[in-house]
């Protein structure tokens, strides 16, 4: 019994030794890194197996998270919405459908805010309108964006960002995540390249002068006009070799409907006309589209894709207990599952998107460390959120980092970075097996590069 107890302290001393040596390292990381003499940062670390904090510094200030706010979204979207949670674009039609293949009515394509909807997609709901034996539609083909409000953009979003593909216009209504994809491919010298767009829709024009092979010209740059809202693309400079860019369209729900239309018309469909309206409740069911929520999920964690981080926050308004159209009425849903759930006073916290790319976030790494807590203590919401993080050096926004040693494979985590801030939030297994949960969050810093740099090391000293 003597020889046990000794082999107990032993062990005890063991761990206080080795918490000490974590304390210390960090400690000295964070006094000696060059990084932190023009900037800030917060961290906080806690071993969820034990229950107990491991090490905090400036874990109580208030940074802005960058996407790393995607966690706060993944984690209460779980929580409200349900892992078989489904995103639904359906297609409907009121009215007849005649012997003469003439639906007289209008057929309504019903948003449902999916953020993966794709042209395959697109193809189906064109294959559903030639299974009902419509060849034309005599009344409207009516695109139902009322999940919604007609707020496109999130408060605090910068407006010149537009028009690269992380952001687009939002709506109930997006088609391959409201963009296209602009390939250049050059030709004989002196001519033009040819140039190829997809989706292929009657929505957009091209405005191609750009030539080929002729380096004394400005480089190649592919654009559309968008401070004035056109969507006109814009290919000119020199195409030494192929390129190709991804834009954002105005409007999406506009870009959708518009595509629809030009699907059905290439199947021999006539469409008399369009217009945006709301759907009747007695409309009959043509064909219904479903996402899965894993699959959002996914790409918002793992691609740190700011669309489908969107979607996520806004169905929590849609699914709400007043059921809302807005960023407003998210906000509201993700403050009271704060106050109830997590236990934090959202009154202390700027929560007021969904994929941290406002301005106007601001979050401390301790609010993100009790989400963190609540995942791992909720196995229905660990279980996907732990699998749609991230690993280091395997996938997502940590594929070529941590790629060595105890860190690779280990480290499952969210990224975040918005200029002037590089964040880093989730689980890394200590070298006893405990799991750790951690949160990093640099903020006024001019590199990038170093700041990940910094946050590695940390998650280095944490995995042995």
């Amino acid at each position: 019994m003597r020889k046990l107890g000794l082999l107990l302290l032993l062990c005890a001393g063991i761990l206080r030794l080795y918490g000490q040596d974590i304390t210390a390292r960090l400690d000295s990381l964070v006094s000696s890194a060059a990084l932190l003499r023009t900037s800030e940062v917060g961290i906080t670390v806690f071993n969820l197996t034990k229950g107990e904090p491991v090490y905090t510094y400036q874990d109580q200030k208030l940074y802005r998270p960058a996407s790393i706010e995607k966690v706060i979204t993944s984690v209460t979207a779980l929580a409200r919405l349900g892992e078989s949670y489904t995103f639904d674009t359906r297609l409907a039609y009121t009215g007849t459908i005649g012997a003469d293949s003439i639906l007289q009515g209008n057929l309504y394509v019903v948003g449902g805010f999916d953020p993966e909807f794709m042209e395959d997609d697109l193809h189906r709901l064109t294959d559903a309108v030639h299974r009902a034996g419509i060849n034309r539609i005599k009344g409207n083909l009516v695109a139902d964006v009322s999940a919604m409000d007609s707020i496109y953009w999130g408060t605090g979003w910068a407006w010149d960002d537009t028009p690269n593909a992380f952001q687009p216009y939002l709506s109930p209504l997006m088609l391959n995540r409201g963009c296209v994809n602009v390939s250049v491919k050059p030709g004989p010298k002196g001519r033009r390249p040819e140039v190829e767009v997809f989706p292929c829709s009657d929505y957009y024009e091209i405005d191609n002068r750009a030539v080929s092979h002729i380096p004394h010209i400005k480089p190649l740059e592919i654009t559309r006009d968008w401070l004035y809202n056109g969507n006109t693309i814009h290919i000119t400079g020199n195409a030494s070799r192929a390129s190709g860019r991804t834009l954002n369209m105005f409007a999406s729900q506009a870009f959708f409907i518009h595509t629809f239309r030009y699907q059905l018309m290439q199947e021999h469909i006539a469409v008399d006309s369009m217009k945006c309206g709301v759907c009747p409740e007695e409309a009959t069911l043509l064909y219904k589209v479903s996402r899965p929520l894993e699959e959002v999920l996914k790409r918002a964690l793992k691609k740190s894709d700011n669309l489908s981080a969107e979607a996520l926050f806004y169905h929590l308004a849609i699914c709400g207990e007043n059921k809302g159209i807005g960023a407003e009425d998210a906000q509201k849903v993700v403050k009271r599952f704060m106050r109830q759930s997590i236990g934090k006073n959202p009154d202390d916290y700027s929560i007021v998107d969904g994929s941290g790319v406002s301005m106007y976030n601001y979050v401390s790494p301790d609010l993100m460390l009790a989400y963190l807590k609540y995942a791992y203590s909720h196995q229905e919401i660990f279980a996907p959120f732990y699998e749609a993080l991230p690993v280091a050096g395997v996938d997502g926004t940590l594929r070529y980092r941590m790629r060595k040693e105890k860190t690779f494979r280990n480290v499952h985590a969210k990224t975040g970075t918005v200029k002037g801030v590089s964040s880093l939030a989730g689980y890394v297994q200590a070298g006893n097996g405990d799991m750790l949960a951690f949160v990093i969050i640099n903020q006024n810093v001019m590199s990038g590069r170093k700041a990940r740099l910094f946050q590695d090391k940390i998650c280095e000293i944490l995995a042995q």
